[in-house]
């Protein structure tokens, strides 16, 4: 490698006069961030060889060779024993360098019929597609701890939230498959991104095709694309689907920090619903008591990152004329931080949440606060004939003396409460226990029990068909 005023890239040196400066060979260098790439690079030009040996460009022997010196390459490169050259820009022309270097002349023969423009779009693609396949087997190790809590949790009674002030009883096991409905918005969402990702540009060269007589079907059939993409220009220019990629992970992040702000908050002394695992958590320099709960404090942090990158994708794509530009060298690190930022969010929570410890008792002790029934009442009271709004009026009025009383509307006397209504009798407190209240909500979507358990179920099935 060589960083000298005398370097020149020898893939497009022979039009300049003069080398390149030092500094902007640097400076335009992707090697650094876009070597993780390498195996998808070394996938997609074996692909390229065999589709070129097909239509005649290459020999058979010559095809041999390339395949046989570019898996030499990538054994060299996870050994860590390759040296990567700032000199020679990115990971495609390290890797062409290194084949001719292995096999000759027949290593130049490689680019035939391609750009470093279709190249990189195709490298890309591959690499979102595998990683998009990843971080979905990790939301899905996530939603079948959710369930399998869930399932366990079906009959815990805690206070359901509105403006975080209590409102209704809800379980426990119904909160966790409320996390499972935004978590399984957001499976569909990356597997319809796949579909756009998952269309090969390579074919398209530097914007307007190839005189060569190539077969893009069979590249993309050898590289398991679904098709090959419809229109040169568009091909090497589109960055769409990393921004839908990077908007998806937005979502799911935004999902992860909700669920990360209620485990902080439900894990505080002032509220104590949860125990979250030793491994999970760490102490203090100073404090000596406290177990702070960081890995949902980074998580909600590193949300923001993700939000970072989708506008500086939007904001680096909006005002580019067709065709490749080299502004879309900047498309690589936000992209490969919002995977691996997705990528271990999700890990993290899929190891973490399995393990949580509901304090059944705190959990019941602050869902009879508030007075969290005080809409059975109501439904009570409605069924007996009187108009909602009375209804609200009578409940109304019960609470404020709850208030100056101190009793929740479950302790107050039938007396007590028939001076609001004579139309309370003692049935009323089959309504207004905590039990009463969520087994109640026995509909599809409901927080009863046996709807929680029904949606755990279907929820695993769910879950079960994505690995058949």
């Amino acid at each position: 490698m060589s960083d000298s005023n005398n370097a020149t890239n020898s893939a497009w040196g022979g039009r300049f006069s003069e080398p390149t400066d030092a500094f902007v060979a640097r400076y335009t260098a992707s090697v650094n961030f876009d070597k993780r790439m390498y195996r998808q690079d070394i996938q997609g030009s074996v692909a390229h060889a065999k589709m070129l040996a097909k239509v005649g460009v290459l020999t058979a022997q010559e095809r041999d060779d390339i395949i046989r010196g570019l898996e030499e390459v990538r054994i060299e490169i996870e050994r860590g024993e390759f040296e990567w050259s700032v000199a020679l820009e990115d990971v495609h022309m390290n890797i062409e360098a290194a084949l001719t270097k292995k096999i000759g002349i027949t290593g130049k023969k490689l680019h035939t019929g391609r750009s470093r423009n279709d190249q990189v779009a195709t490298d890309i693609r591959l690499y979102l597609r595998d990683e998009t396949d990843t971080i979905c087997a990790e939301l899905t190790r996530l939603q079948q701890g959710l369930v399998e809590l869930a399932e366990q949790e079906a009959d815990t009674i805690m206070p359901g939230f509105t403006h975080l002030q209590t409102a209704q009883p809800v379980t426990f096991g119904h909160h966790l498959l409320a996390w499972n409905a935004m978590l399984e918005r957001d499976f569909a969402r990356l597997q319809d991104c796949r579909k756009r990702i998952n269309q090969l540009p390579l074919g398209a060269a530097a914007l307007a095709g190839t005189t060569y007589p190539i077969d893009r079907h069979y590249t993309a059939e050898l590289l398991g694309f679904d098709a090959p993409t419809e229109n040169s220009l568009d091909s090497v220019s589109d960055r769409d689907f990393a921004i839908e990629f990077t908007s998806a992970g937005a979502l799911i992040m935004m999902h992860l920090s909700r669920f990360s702000e209620e485990l902080v908050l439900w894990a505080s002394a002032q509220f104590r619903f949860v125990d979250l695992p030793d491994r999970f958590c760490t102490g203090s320099s100073i404090m000596p008591q406290k177990k702070n709960p960081d890995v949902p404090e980074l998580v909600r942090g590193k949300t923001g990152r993700v939000y970072g990158h989708l506008m500086g994708l939007l904001t680096l794509m909006k005002s580019q004329p067709l065709a490749y530009n080299k502004d879309n060298q900047e498309d690589k690190e936000p992209l490969f931080d919002t995977v691996d930022t997705l990528r271990d969010s999700l890990r993290a929570f899929a190891d973490m949440v399995p393990h949580l410890m509901a304090r059944k008792d705190d959990m019941r002790e602050a869902a009879k606060r508030g007075f969290s029934t005080a809409t059975d009442l109501a439904d009570y009271l409605v069924r007996k004939g009187i108009p909602f709004r009375d209804a609200h009026e009578i409940v109304g009025k019960s609470v404020a003396y709850g208030v100056q009383t101190g009793k929740d509307l479950s302790e107050m006397s039938l007396a007590e409460l028939q001076q609001f209504s004579g139309e309370i009798t003692a049935e009323v407190f089959d309504v207004l226990t905590l039990e009463g209240s969520v087994a109640a909500r026995n509909h599809i979507g409901g927080t009863a029990p046996e709807q929680v358990r029904a949606a755990a179920a279907r929820a695993r099935t769910a879950l079960a068909q994505r690995q058949d």
